[in-house]
């Protein structure tokens, strides 16, 4: 047709009044997205606008965020949360390279601390590697093994795991007591653990530690311990598992992607899409 590609990918004409409608209703929805997903990058944002029907390419998205400056640069903080210093026996890392095919076949585990007022709070996780849901939590003010160990209990009360899979998480001190290893022996886990001194080998926990943080307690400013059993629960079953697009799940939530593989495959134990690691 012997146009410039600039003229073909040209907005249609449309009037300054349309144009300012538009602009309005675009940035009133990524104000709401923000409202409850308050770290939300552009790309999480696409996937939002699209699963609500609202039709916008990436680049055009990524224009008007910076047009009316619409992005958001979190507060960093860090506290080490990793004890490695100890005679326990460490494990070697079994998910490198690994093709994960399934739920219930890897678990990863973590801590992350939350600042308040008075000090710390404490949180461990349990994902699914698979559905990246978070299937087990615990909150202390102590970061010790038996923080860890209650976040394990849940995690196999809800999956009730008949054995095989395998648990990894770093060397700390906490995930590698004799108390925490009993457990996992007891319900015929396999151990593995990270490098050292490498947060790569378990970056999909700590991926969503980043997220808890940023979406969560930096924007609602954690004062009390009150404030982190009250609000910490809701964020990871109701947002995280339920409401947060996942990218690494084509953009579903764990929920859904975990009620998808369900649907598709009827058996948990049958081997659905693989995913390299």
């Amino acid at each position: 047709m012997e146009l410039a590609k600039s003229t073909y990918y040209a907005d249609p004409k449309v009037t300054p009044l349309e144009k300012e409608v538009w602009e309005a209703d675009l940035r009133g929805k990524i104000e709401g997205i923000r409202e409850e997903f308050p770290r939300t990058g552009y790309r999480m944002l696409l996937a939002h606008l699209k699963r609500n029907g609202f039709k916008i390419g990436e680049r055009k998205l990524r224009s008007f965020i910076k047009k009316f400056n619409l992005q958001f640069k979190a507060k960093r903080r860090f506290v080490n949360t990793t004890d490695s210093n100890h005679n326990h026996e460490v494990h070697p890392n079994l998910i490198e390279e690994l093709s994960i095919t399934g739920i219930n076949q890897v678990w990863t585990a973590d801590i992350t601390y939350i600042r308040i007022n008075n000090g710390f709070v404490y949180l461990a996780v349990i994902l699914d590697l698979y559905s990246r849901m978070v299937i087990g939590w615990a909150i202390s003010k102590r970061i010790d093994g038996k923080l860890a160990l209650s976040a394990l209990e849940m995690a196999i009360k809800r999956r009730k795991p008949t054995g095989g899979v395998i648990h990894h998480s770093d060397r700390g001190v906490q995930y590698l007591c004799g108390e925490y290893v009993a457990m996992l022996d007891q319900h015929g886990f396999h151990k593995s653990c990270s490098r050292k001194g490498n947060p790569y080998d378990n970056s999909w926990t700590e991926s969503f530690m980043k997220t808890f943080k940023c979406d969560e307690v930096y924007m609602f400013n954690y004062e009390t311990y009150l404030d982190v059993v009250e609000r910490t629960p809701q964020f990871i079953e109701e947002v995280y598992n339920k409401k947060r697009p996942h990218s690494a799940l084509n953009y579903l939530t764990p929920n859904e992607f975990e009620n998808k593989i369900k649907v598709d495959y009827q058996d948990q134990n049958q081997v659905g899409p693989a995913m390299k690691l």
